[in-house]
């Protein structure tokens, strides 16, 4: 079912300026100690030329441009939005460089969400599908195409710096890329009602009665905090556990947590903090559209400024980047944006990013570690229903990408499918992710901890004229 919103608000105009300089800010990012070249349009005369071929659409409201040029590059067929085929893509001029597709401008369409904020095309939930993306449409979700535009950008660079660059790295040990390990903890009470109702249903009374007062005297198979812990602290570093401390369910009747915040779950979360582990907010329904709510929610789990991800990956984004706009002295970081649907890059980019305020026309203060990977995702009856053996084989492929960029593999694992009785989307398809990224090289980091990383440089001046 498709939800239409109402009209997105004004946004102000789309300057080469504002295009420039969101997306080289995130160049640099990319890139750190790139060295200082200028580039932009023909009018600027710079040092590298970028074809200015996507002003006229980014000066309208259309949600979808023509549809790509493709090319291959680092040998991948990558898709060009605003491209002149006719042309070759780089053309090395002596000491300058042209490049034939607008990638400034095509970059900033991706990596800002673009046609999320111009579409209406909503699910049942409010969010923006992936049926309705140019990921689903041409068919390159696993593909991040703003690090391929960037890598373009990169030989330019390097041809009229003479310098080359290197993508950034990670941790003490300089590690290719990150794996981001999360949980979000929606359910620590309800490991027992499956098999009640089924024993119910199938009229085992002596069963039904067993488990119930299992669950009145025992702890849930799902109350395993320390337990996920344990299975994570096997590669060498700590994961993040948001929690949602909303039980009343939404307006629509979706649940919220089967669980309170007690003294002792608190002191629990305490504990596991100290070890490292990290205590983020997951934001229940409502507070993606809410500042107070979310402020309220964000001061029961957390006090102190932290990170969080939206229950249900909620976003809607005419307001949901306002709410975590205003309260970025609260939120360092988010890590909602995925699609709930499939695997890969929402944004097609597989770094850390500042979204667009479409609203003031600048980045956002927060930043974001977009979600790569969800166990519900990988099987689900509204999902992929991929069977258990070719899930590690469908996601080699995003995780090569995200390691051959420098980027972070994010990973969300509910705490209650490290549950040993479900064989679908389990520990045993967990630990075959997570031996994958640690046999590939990526350090183990939380979120908070990538935050730090990311954020330690100064974004580095940008050189466009």
């Amino acid at each position: 079912m498709s939800v239409s919103p109402s009209p997105s608000p004004a946004a102000p105009p789309v300057s080469a300026e504002v295009r420039l300089k969101y997306v080289l800010d995130h160049f640099y990012q990319a890139y750190p100690g790139a060295p200082a070249v200028t580039v932009g349009y023909a009018a600027a005369r710079p040092q590298i030329e970028v074809a200015e071929l996507g002003a006229a659409f980014l000066a309208g409201t259309s949600p979808y441009p023509a549809a790509p040029h493709w090319r291959e590059w680092l040998g991948q067929r990558v898709p060009f939005f605003f491209d002149n085929p006719a042309e070759e893509l780089l053309l090395l001029r002596g000491d300058k460089v042209f490049i034939a597709a607008d990638i400034i401008s095509a970059a900033f369409y991706l990596l800002s969400g673009w046609q999320e904020y111009f579409s209406s095309e909503r699910d049942r939930h409010g969010r923006f599908p992936y049926t309705a993306s140019v990921q689903q449409h041409y068919g390159f979700v696993a593909l991040p195409v703003v690090n391929y535009y960037f890598d373009v950008l990169k030989t330019a660079v390097e041809h009229v710096s003479g310098q080359l660059l290197q993508p950034r790295r990670w941790g003490s040990k300089a590690a290719e890329f990150v794996a981001f390990i999360s949980h979000d903890i929606d359910n620590l009470r309800s490991a027992w009602k499956a098999p009640a109702k089924a024993a119910l249903t199938q009229r085992k009374l002596s069963l039904f009665g067993k488990l119930v007062w299992q669950h009145l005297t025992q702890s849930d198979a799902w109350d395993n905090l320390e337990a996920v812990a344990a299975q994570v602290a096997q590669y060498g570093g700590c994961s993040t556990f948001f929690m949602l401390p909303e039980r009343r369910k939404a307006t629509d009747g979706t649940p919220n947590a089967d669980y309170r915040l007690t003294p002792g779950l608190r002191k629990r979360l305490a504990q596991l903090e100290a070890r490292g582990y990290e205590i983020g907010l997951h934001g229940s329904l409502g507070t993606s559209t809410s500042e107070s709510q979310l402020l309220a929610e964000q001061q029961l789990v957390r006090p102190a400024a932290g990170g969080q991800r939206f229950h249900y990956l909620s976003w809607e984004p005419y307001r949901t980047l306002q709410v975590l706009d205003h309260l970025a002295i609260r939120f360092h970081y988010d890590s909602t944006l995925g699609f709930a649907e499939h695997y890969g890059f929402r944004h097609s980019y597989c770094l850390p990013f500042y979204p667009l305020n479409f609203a003031t026309g600048a980045a956002a203060k927060f930043l974001e570690i977009p979600l790569n990977v969800m166990d519900a995702t990988l099987h689900h009856p509204k999902y992929l229903q991929l069977p258990p053996a070719k899930i590690l084989p469908a996601l080699q492929p995003v995780f090569a990408e995200i390691k051959r960029f420098g980027g972070v593999a994010s990973v969300l694992w509910h705490n209650e499918n490290f549950d040993p009785a479900n064989t679908k989307n389990g520990p045993q398809q967990f630990h075959e992710i997570t031996a994958h990224l640690q046999q590939q090289g990526a350090t183990f980091l939380t979120g908070r901890e990538v935050w730090r990383e990311f954020t330690a440089e100064a974004a580095a001046p940008i050189h466009n004229s």
